[in-house]
């Protein structure tokens, strides 16, 4: 989008901010001599391109370097692709979803060893500080101390694999190689009995819609709607039925997601670019006090109004709040809103009123504090009783992300979740788990 967020966001991201990183020793990388590795580089905007990158090693003693065996593509990544992320610049390596195999670890390393298999967390915490202590672990005060955040939200949150600048700057693990700091936490280990096929996506999307339906506090019984059903609105659903939900409203307009959603867990659905009236939709579903709860895992990007199409074009107003305007005349009276999906800035045209008036309560998920979540969302996946997989389409080699980050961007081919090996992935798991190896028809 031209001229993204300049009118509101210049003050944050002003050119005589000369601040300085204490730990920028932890964030940048020490590279090693005469080795390489591939690695996705963001060169602009629709410009990603696998290259050959050196290796990086461990610099503090709590890093470890993993050597990724699996990684993904997450819908927040298309933020980056487009160019509408903060900070980001020409050479960096993007991905915050992996798992892999410990390759080698500082003296002060004692959860993980070499050998282990790993899944690595999207969110970087270092575990010690007052928001860690409170499990808390997207709020982290220690690793990530981005000027440009503080100022745009008068604090900062945790630092983030391969998300610019604004988010501390780390490499990503789009890669064959990552180095996890703080890897005591950050590093979490995977049982025997759960392939990387379905350890892969703890890394964010499982826990990231678990923190979706904790967030709304969904009580047995209640109405339920999830706006956008990427992979993280899709699995917002799963929990939300597992959360014993009466009722699921599921609201998109590609028809592959609406037809998931209702099969596999049983959702009514709404295609909104065949209903001119959502809302009205929704109360004929429901009934007319509404829904009890509401999650946007849409995000700032989807505008269903002329004049919130305008702002973002200009650069008056960096995010839409058509969907959560939406959301609000769809809820009932002292209903609860959650934001799972990404917000960035600013926004016009919001229905505070309709808000205040209503007694709803919305709540912002923050990035996503998922180390608070893993113990259960593996014992979810081990009993059989949530799938990830629901929502993967394709394996792929990672020599073929930027063809994946270009197909996921256009909705093509009914691409939604991949499972990218590397070189150093293990065979395929027993069973039919993710056997689709080419594009489907587009």
């Amino acid at each position: 989008m031209s001229n993204f967020g300049q009118t509101v966001l210049n003050k944050a991201f002003s050119s005589t901010d000369t601040h300085e990183s204490p730990h920028s020793v932890t964030i940048q990388p020490r590279w090693q001599t005469g080795t390489s590795m591939k690695a996705l580089v963001w060169h602009g905007k629709n410009d990603v391109r696998v290259e050959n990158h050196e290796i990086p090693d461990i610099t503090e003693p709590e890093d470890a370097l993993v050597k990724v065996t699996c990684a993904t593509v997450c819908g927040s990544d298309l933020h980056l692709y487009q160019g509408e992320a903060f900070e980001l610049k020409e050479g960096d390596i993007l991905g915050h979803e992996c798992a892999g195999v410990v390759e080698k670890v500082g003296n002060g390393v004692t959860n993980v060893k070499v050998g282990d298999r790993v899944v690595v967390t999207a969110v970087i915490a270092c575990g010690e500080c007052k928001w860690c202590k409170q499990g808390l672990t997207s709020a982290c005060s220690e690793t990530n101390d981005s000027s440009a955040m503080e100022k745009l939200y008068g604090t900062t949150f945790s630092g983030i694999f391969g998300y610019g600048h604004i988010t501390g700057g780390y490499p990503g693990s789009q890669a064959e190689f990552v180095r996890v700091p703080f890897a005591n936490i950050n590093c979490v280990k995977l049982p025997d009995d759960v392939p990387f096929e379905k350890g892969l996506y703890l890394s964010d999307i499982v826990v990231t819609s678990h923190h979706a339906v904790v967030s709304a506090d969904i009580q047995e019984g209640e109405t339920v709607g999830v706006w956008g059903l990427g992979p993280v609105g899709a699995l917002t659903v799963q929990w939300a039925k597992i959360m014993g939900a009466s009722k699921i409203v599921a609201i998109d307009n590609v028809a592959h997601r609406l037809e998931l959603v209702k099969q596999k867990y049983g959702a009514e659905t709404i295609n909104f670019a065949e209903t001119p009236d959502v809302v009205m939709a929704i109360k004929k579903l429901v009934g007319p006090d509404g829904l009890d709860k509401g999650i946007d895992a849409s995000g700032f990007r989807y505008t269903k109004t002329v004049m919130q199409s305008l702002q973002r074009a200009i650069g008056a107003s960096t995010d839409s709040s058509d969907v959560v305007n939406e959301i609000i005349l769809s809820v009932r009276k002292f209903g609860k809103i959650a934001l799972i999906a990404d917000f960035l800035g600013y926004t016009n045209n919001f229905n505070l009123g309709g808000m205040m008036e209503k007694g709803i309560t919305l709540v912002g998920c923050s990035q996503n504090p998922g180390h608070k979540y893993g113990e259960t969302c593996l014992k979810h996946i081990q009993d059989g009783t949530f799938d990830p997989l629901d929502v993967v389409s394709h394996r792929f080699k990672l020599e073929q992300i930027a063809d994946v980050y270009k197909r996921f961007n256009e909705k093509a081919g009914g691409i939604e979740k991949v499972f990218l090996e590397t070189v150093y992935a293990p065979p395929r798991a027993a069973g039919p788990i993710l056997q689709a190896d080419v594009w489907k028809d587009v």
